[in-house]
């Protein structure tokens, strides 16, 4: 029997977490810290549109992680900073009967182009997925999503390229615990398009008059794809898509507001950034192919300094970020 062990407790891995107990999926959610031991010791605090409900989880901490199996699947719901330190823990724990969990099939649940080559390194099949979900997560032991009717949406594929038994189980799966959820033999494209979008959160780091912060993500998302397909990326367009999504929003007066992504969300929780794996993506694609990224440069070094000075978002005007690198 297949079972999930989501490591990762914050707004994406503690809603699938969440979906998988209501749809009887089997699963583990493993965190650390003061998230996962409020979820467990309270429940998850779980606000969907359709209403609030506190859900007991199957849960375990890091410290003792649980006992690993044959046909478990990973799906490592960490940020993508933190991808190298989680792969090393979980690839080399034992498998009951079966060796290293180097084995298991993982997913890969990150923004950014970085996860996937990181975990070849350790493990033998790697399922990338491009995950969409308006989530929230500021508030220790509580997750907000604002999806309707669906969760999510979701494309996920074996890892570099193509399709196997595996990817249809864990999209079935996905399906089933309420994602707009279609495998996908081409997922690179897919999580290019996404990082495409990504750079844009630096944004909601700074104030500043609306006009100029439309400009700047404008401006950010536009560098960014010339950069992805002058590095051989070919972006996967919105009508590609097989599955119906046409019907799929972010539902209003849900608790989700804009400008509150997942960037934000962990500068206001005092998080590492992963502005290094988004914009720093796209600046070290400039650099290995000879073009230039002034502006993501400059939003990636203004969120380092942001994160160094340990200051809130909203506290630098964008005005003097984006001003700088487009003049």
């Amino acid at each position: 029997m297949t079972r999930y062990i989501v490591i990762g407790a914050g707004a994406v891995g503690a809603s699938l977490a969440a979906e998988f107990q209501s749809n009887g999926i089997a699963y583990v959610l493993v965190g650390r810290g003061a998230q996962i031991a409020h979820i467990a010791a309270h429940g998850l605090s779980y606000r969907r549109p359709g209403g609030h409900r506190v859900l007991r989880l199957n849960t375990a901490d890091t410290a003792t992680p649980p006992a690993l199996r044959a046909g478990d699947i990973l799906v490592l719901a960490v940020k993508a900073q933190d991808v190298e330190a989680a792969t090393e823990f979980w690839a080399w724990r034992e498998v009951e009967g079966s060796g290293f969990a180097s084995e298991l099939p993982l997913v890969t649940l990150q923004n950014g182009l970085a996860a996937e080559d990181i975990a070849l390194r350790r493990f033998n099949r790697v399922y990338a997925a491009s995950i969409r979900i308006p989530a929230r997560y500021t508030v220790t032991g509580e997750v907000v999503v604002g999806g309707e009717p669906n969760v999510g949406i979701v494309a996920l594929g074996r890892y570099p390229e193509g399709l196997d038994d595996t990817a249809s189980s864990i999209v079935e799966d996905l399906s089933k615990a309420g994602y707009l959820a279609e495998a996908r033999p081409d997922i690179r494209r897919w999580k290019a398009a996404k990082l495409e979008h990504n750079v844009t959160n630096a944004v909601e780091l700074f104030a500043g008059p609306a006009e100029i912060r439309s400009k700047a993500a404008a401006s950010l998302a536009k560098e960014a794809r010339a950069v992805l397909v002058a590095a051989g990326y070919e972006l996967a367009a919105p009508s590609e898509w097989k599955i119906d999504i046409s019907s799929w929003r972010v539902a209003p007066e849900s608790g989700i507001e804009p400008g509150q992504q997942s960037t934000w969300q962990s500068f206001t929780r005092g998080a590492t950034s992963e502005v290094d794996y988004l914009n720093g993506e796209i600046v070290r694609l400039a650099r290995i192919h000879g073009i230039a990224a002034p502006l993501n440069a400059a939003f990636q070094r203004a969120a380092a300094r942001l994160a160094l000075e340990g200051r809130q978002p909203g506290t630098r005007d964008i005005v003097e970020i984006y001003g700088e690198a487009a003049g």
